[in-house]
This record gives structure tokens, C-alpha cells and sequence, in this order.
């Protein structure tokens, strides 16, 4: 029993991945970027630390849209009538998304400016 358990935990995330990516915009373009960023560290054959530094941010990033998303859905299944603590309960969630992606951006500029750089 315990077994087919863990192995629905997988398949729920799972599930719950896919639905992300296909109904949020948002996720779907944190992961086109994602690739983007992955390939461009294959192209400028970026160090083991910066790996690191990447996949943490991916992480942050794609987990912070995550329960942003089930914040929403659940916000909305609570109360469908707009009422200013949800909005800003919503907003406040979209808010931890925009300062980790900001932040993930700063610190992928900072890693890749100088490899382009290098080219020029």
C-alpha cells in the first residue's frame, strides 16, 4: 500500500506540473527561459558553480510560480466574488515571483554578459 502511495504523490505532481505549464502563460515562458538559459550555458561552456547558481534560480523561480498558481486556484475556489484581501492576497503571491525572477535575471546577466563580452 505505502508504495502505490508514493508512486500517486509522483504522478500527482506530475499532473499538477503539466496543468501549470499548460494553463499559466507565465510558468510556460519561465520554462521556454529555462531552456534558453540551459542552452546558452552549453554555449559558453559556463563553470560547475554557475550550473549551481542556475539551477537554483530555475528552482526558485518555477516553485515560487507553483504555489503562486495554487494560491490563485484556491483563492478563487474560496471566493468568486472580487474582494480586495483576495486581490491582494493574489498580488502579493504574483509579487514573490516578480522579485525571484528579477533577481534571476540580474544574476544571469551577470554570468553571461561577461562570456558575451568575451566574443566581441
Amino acid at each position: 500500500m505505502k508504495k502505490s502511495k508514493l508512486i500517486n504523490s509522483f504522478k500527482y505532481a506530475i499532473e499538477g506540473l503539466f496543468y501549470s505549464i499548460k494553463n499559466e502563460r507565465n510558468l510556460f515562458i519561465h520554462f521556454i527561459i529555462m531552456i534558453l538559459v540551459i542552452s546558452f550555458g552549453f554555449i559558453f561552456k559556463i563553470k560547475l558553480y554557475e550550473w549551481f547558481i542556475c539551477i537554483i534560480l530555475f528552482i526558485l523561480v518555477i516553485s515560487l510560480e507553483l504555489i503562486n498558481t495554487s494560491l490563485e486556484l484556491t483563492l478563487d475556489v474560496i471566493c468568486e466574488e472580487k474582494r480586495k484581501k483576495i486581490k491582494d492576497a493574489k498580488d502579493v503571491a504574483a509579487a514573490s515571483v516578480l522579485i525571484s525572477a528579477i533577481g534571476a535575471t540580474i544574476i544571469g546577466l551577470l554570468i553571461f554578459i561577461p562570456k558575451i563580452l568575451n566574443l566581441i
